[in-house]
């Protein structure tokens, strides 16, 4: 958020009141602290039900044209003994009466307003409107005046605030014993009269012992009052959250403070149980505290991790496997490349994975949903495996707010500004993917939204990637490059999927061009593809209903890029013939020695490849094992039995 700075605000002649309902303090901006945001309206009697009216916010930007960002419907909230209600973020101290999302507030040059309106009233892009309106504010930064929003509002003064780290400030309103009504920048009173009148309340504070514990262990919850008590005073607290609640613990969750006290604690006990439910929270909160009593804070979470998760039979891109998961491609697949070379295969490949009878794009907020499952680590299936930092973290530290540290969020590896993408507002709904849209190669909106270019990636991470080529970036320092192949496949794959883009050498300027092809194609050779890769391959394959040709067949890239650009694709060496499919190598990966199952009816005879189609050795006739003698890296070996082939893929530590 910008930074703000100090304005006394002129005094305004004239009766305290006007209208029912006004807005009382405003902290637009709290330095850091953009969880600590909120505005406070006050009424001219006490428990007014808000019922009727909205909350309307006004972008003064240039680029926001003087109109509405955000709208927040009142209906159903009351103000309080005092007249107040506190509409804020989560760490608002008293915690607000209506909980909004941290960092929505702008800080400046822009405008609050209170209607008596619906809020269809109030399509996001509304002009500020001085219709049905009964009380705004135009506030800054000590920025130059939002003229547009005032005159729109019938406003004469931009109010400002001079909140820092150290000494935070609203703008809150005065109204002295002749009426008169002033405007100042103090330290925020939230909940509480400005002047310090009113009655008094008593907020009660939720701490917990641990924010994280494992399934099966306890941990304590205390409850302190600002002031003791007078009267005992007994309240109730839920944990509840989604998939937590009652059958997952035990303690009490009714507690009286005693008079005289002004503390109650409570312990609560986790049940092991055998069910693989995911890491849960569990979210503290008052149920029915009343006046003077409110809450400090509320909705305290504590991460319950669960330990029936699953490990794959796969390992990690940095612990890579072959040959434990097969590709879900239909039969024939890819039968329509063979026999075409240059420009007429990476057409034929385009008609294949963008053909609009197959083909589906889903919306950018299902993707999580789609990495949830197509990146989730191997070792641990509570939790998603994070391209460049190569690390897993937990399913439920996705990032929701401005607040990026030890989250994790979408990552374009082909980037949004390169490409040209965008989102449209149906792309905020998760609609789950039997709903989706009809989708072809000049769909270029849609690569916003291709699960097979989006990876999980921790969010500070993906901030310093931001949108440089691969090979301006190339990871995290001491990373191992474990994502460099799969990154590669990715990108190609996005220039043969839509037109509009392309993988070209060097660093370009210009939008639809990603570099640098050099670096992708010996990132793709040096790290093939691998069981995590085809994994995910095959769960994006069951939303969109297309694959990325480059991890079932990589040998393909060298046809369209590499070394083998202008000959012919045949797909024998991919091929996996239904006969032999019960045909296995193994160990893999292996030392040296390498046995085959299922070999004693027939001579086998094999031939080893290196991934860029190199014929390295070849062995006659085997009915048991071979010796491959090989440097340590990935090898595919040709299969050949009675004019029958089959490809494995052979890992040699």
């Amino acid at each position: 958020m910008k930074k703000i700075t100090f304005a006394l605000l002129l005094l305004i002649s004239g009766f305290g009141w006007s209208q029912v309902l006004l807005i009382n303090e405003l902290d637009p901006d709290s330095p850091s602290i953009d969880t600590a945001e909120f505005i406070e309206l006050k009424s001219e009697t006490p428990n007014f039900s808000t019922d009727g009216y909205i909350l309307v916010f006004f972008n003064g930007s240039s680029s926001g044209g003087d109109s509405s960002y955000m709208v927040i419907d009142l209906e159903g909230y009351s103000t309080d003994n005092n007249g107040l209600l506190v509409v804020g973020g989560s760490e608002v101290s008293p915690f607000p009466q209506y909980l909004i999302p941290d960092n929505v507030i702008q800080n400046g040059a822009d405008a609050v307003g209170i209607y008596q309106a619906s809020v269809d009233d109030f399509p996001e892009g509304t002009l500020a409107t001085q219709t049905n309106l009964i009380d705004a504010m135009v506030y800054g930064t000590n920025d130059p005046d939002a003229t547009g929003l005032l005159n729109l509002l019938g406003e004469t003064i931009q109010h400002n605030d001079s909140g820092t780290n150290s000494n935070p400030k609203s703008i809150q309103r005065f109204v002295d014993d002749q009426g008169v009504v002033t405007f100042s920048a103090q330290t925020p009173t939230p909940r509480r009269e400005n002047d310090g009148s009113g009655i008094p309340i008593n907020p009660i504070t939720i701490t917990v012992t641990e924010s994280q514990i494992n399934e099966g262990e306890s941990f304590d919850i205390l409850f302190t009052s600002e002031e003791p008590m007078t009267s005992s005073l007994t309240f109730t607290i839920s944990l509840d959250n989604y998939g937590f609640n009652t059958s997952d613990y035990t303690g009490e969750t009714t507690l009286t403070i005693p008079v005289g006290l002004n503390w109650a604690s409570t312990t609560i006990s986790t049940i092991d149980d055998s069910f693989d439910e995911g890491d849960e929270v569990a979210r503290i909160h008052f149920v029915d505290l009343v006046e003077p009593f409110v809450p400090e804070n509320n909705y305290i979470e504590v991460r319950i991790v669960d330990n029936d998760f699953t490990i794959a039979e796969f390992g990690t891109p940095t612990n890579p496997t072959t040959g434990f998961v097969e590709s879900t491609q239909p039969e024939g697949y890819y039968d329509g490349l063979d026999g075409l070379a240059d420009t007429a295969l990476g057409q034929a490949l385009q008609d294949l994975i963008a053909d609009p009878s197959v083909v589906r794009a889903q919306t950018y907020a299902d993707v999580y949903s789609i990495l949830m499952e197509a990146d989730q680590n191997p070792e641990n299936s509570n939790q998603v495996w994070l391209v460049y930092s190569e690390e897993g973290r937990p399913k439920l530290d996705l990032q929701t707010s401005s607040n990026s540290t030890n989250k994790w969020n979408r990552e374009h590896t082909f980037p949004r500004s390169r490409g040209g993408f965008f989102d449209i507002e149906a792309d905020e709904i998760a609609d789950g993917i039997d709903i989706y849209w009809t989708t072809e190669a000049d769909s270029l909106r849609h690569g916003n939204s291709d699960a097979h270019a989006l990876r999980a990636a921790d969010a500070s991470e993906n901030s310093s990637r931001g949108n440089k080529h691969y090979g301006e970036y190339n990871g995290p320092t001491g990373n191992l490059g474990s994502f460099k192949g799969d990154v590669a496949r990715s990108v190609l794959y996005m220039e043969i999927r839509y037109n509009g883009l392309e993988v070209v050498n060097g660093f370009s300027t210009t939008q639809g061009q990603m570099g640098d092809l050099a670096t992708l194609l010996e990132w793709h050779r040096n790290d093939p593809p691998d069981d995590f890769e085809m994994n995910r391959n095959n769960i994006v394959y069951n939303w969109q209903k297309n694959r990325n040709p480059f991890i079932d067949q990589p040998l393909l890239v060298e046809y369209i890029w590499g070394n083998n650009v202008g000959e012919t694709w045949m797909q024998s060496m991919s091929i996996e013939d239904n006969e032999f499919q019960q045909l296995s190598v193994y160990p893999n990966p292996t030392n040296e020695r390498l046995y085959f199952s299922d070999s004693s009816s027939s001579n086998i005879d094999v031939e080893v490849y290196s991934v860029d189609g190199k014929l390295l050795k070849r062995f006659n006739s085997v009915t048991d094992y071979i010796d491959l003698n090989m440097e340590a890296g990935l090898y595919l070996l040709q299969l050949n039995v009675d004019g029958s082939t089959l490809v494995k893929k052979v890992l040699v530590d």
